[in-house]
């Protein structure tokens, strides 16, 4: 699969109604980047832990969204902000060439990373050239 078959969807409005607060909808900054084996992708999701997450694979449609709500810590309250917290939606259309069941995703720190092993058919392999 070339980057040419990883379709970037970004929507102006969300459509579907997980988030019933009228927080703003930001599309993430993503990072793309491909090996033999799979490709890797890196998406940033300020505030966004594994409890706010969600992924979900729909035929060849993979979609993240994320939800931030600020918690300012035990005992304080937030004074000023220059942060504006919201929730987070991307889309990518897939290729066929994506193992779909070995996607593996983690976050820490506010990043995403998502791993998508291509299918053994897309791995590049040698053909032995033989004598005779």
């Amino acid at each position: 699969m070339s980057a040419k078959e990883m379709v970037k969807k970004e929507r102006q409005s969300p459509e579907r109604a997980e988030f019933q607060d009228s927080a703003p909808v930001y599309v993430p900054e993503v990072d793309i980047v491909e090996s033999d084996q799979e490709f890797r992708l890196v998406a940033d999701l300020p505030g966004v832990d594994e409890n706010s997450v969600e992924i979900d694979l729909d035929k060849n449609v993979l979609s993240v969204s994320g939800r931030f709500v600020p918690q300012p810590p035990e005992g304080y309250s937030l004074t000023y902000q220059e942060y504006a917290s919201g929730n987070y939606e991307r889309e990518f259309t897939l290729g066929n060439t994506i193992d779909r069941d070995r996607i593996q995703a983690t976050v820490r720190d506010g990043v995403l990373r998502l791993t998508l092993p291509k299918a053994k058919e897309a791995q590049p392999k040698r053909i032995a050239v033989k004598a005779g």
